[in-house]
């Protein structure tokens, strides 16, 4: 296993956006001994019955950034995310900083680029974001080092960024009595999702884990922060030592019975794209329907 450069001693200051429309946390991850941040997982408003795009989950972050006076370093995405639009792209233009994502993301294109019929012109090397992360590879947000963790099983572009005591699951774990993600998307696999599970309890105990979705499960509050140890004790997927036969059993069988998330369609057009919304020949935003591909 790769020898992550974890370090503890770090405590990157974190700020949290909701939006209850998709269930989605924005993270704002800010160096203690610096002004730099980090955007984690952004969002952009769609309604998509009427095909209209709005901003008001970013501007909410762009407003926080711009309040406290902190410099934007970088813009990191966990995955192509299938339940929201992300607004990597908007916030970028406005703040600066680099679009990163795992560099499985041109597996993820591939797949979805034949699904939507997409051209030629669409560019299936990743090279819409401006850095593609390996496992284990380091980036600096001021003094403050992070570094990613391929985490793949939900999608094959899953990744997990630490940056010193805290990780950012995606879509990998949720909270413990939340269990963890479905697999069954393209790609996705149940015994590869049990196998990054266990990189991510291996990390510290007191590693603070920091949630891309909540669903509030049997009525509770909405959370988004627990640590590696409860999620070790706790969880209910892969807490207390479950082995990888029954994770893969129960999450074979609960996958059968999920819905198609709401907005899969245009989310994988815009977040392939590195939140940039595709365009007709015309130069028109569009997003396509296809039928019966999924």
């Amino acid at each position: 296993m790769t020898a992550y450069p974890v370090d503890m001693t770090v405590t990157p200051e974190v700020e949290t956006f909701f939006d209850p429309a998709t269930w989605t946390f924005t993270h704002v991850v800010k160096d203690p001994n610096s002004d730099a941040c980090a955007v984690v997982d952004s969002v952009m408003d769609i309604d998509y019955a009427a095909g209209r795009i709005t901003y008001d989950n970013a501007d909410r972050v762009i407003a926080y950034i711009r309040e406290k006076g902190l410099k934007l370093e970088w813009l990191l995405e966990t995955h192509v995310h299938a339940d929201h639009l992300s607004a990597a792209p908007y916030i970028q233009e406005a703040l600066g900083g680099k679009i990163g994502i795992g560099e499985k993301i041109t597996v993820v294109q591939d797949t979805f680029g034949k699904i939507f019929n997409e051209g030629t012109e669409f560019q299936r090397d990743g090279s819409q974001f401006d850095a593609l992360f390996k496992d284990g590879d380091t980036f600096m947000i001021g003094t403050m080092q992070g570094f990613a963790m391929h985490t793949p099983g939900h999608t094959p572009a899953c990744m997990t960024h630490v940056i010193g005591n805290a990780a950012f699951v995606g879509d990998t774990l949720f909270m413990p009595d939340g269990g963890s993600a479905r697999a069954d998307f393209p790609g996705g696999d149940a015994g590869t999702l049990y196998d990054s599970i266990q990189k991510v309890l291996a990390l510290p105990d007191e590693m603070r884990v920091f949630m891309c979705h909540d669903y509030g499960p049997n009525g509770r509050d909405i959370e988004y922060l627990t640590s590696v140890g409860e999620e070790k004790r706790h969880n209910i997927h892969v807490g207390q030592g479950k082995t990888r036969e029954d994770f893969i059993k129960f999450r074979t069988e609960r996958d059968a019975t999920l819905d198609v998330p709401r907005l899969i369609l245009p989310s994988l057009q815009v977040n392939m794209r590195a939140g940039e919304i595709p365009t007709d020949k015309d130069g028109r935003p569009m997003l396509k329907l296809p039928i019966n591909q999924l």
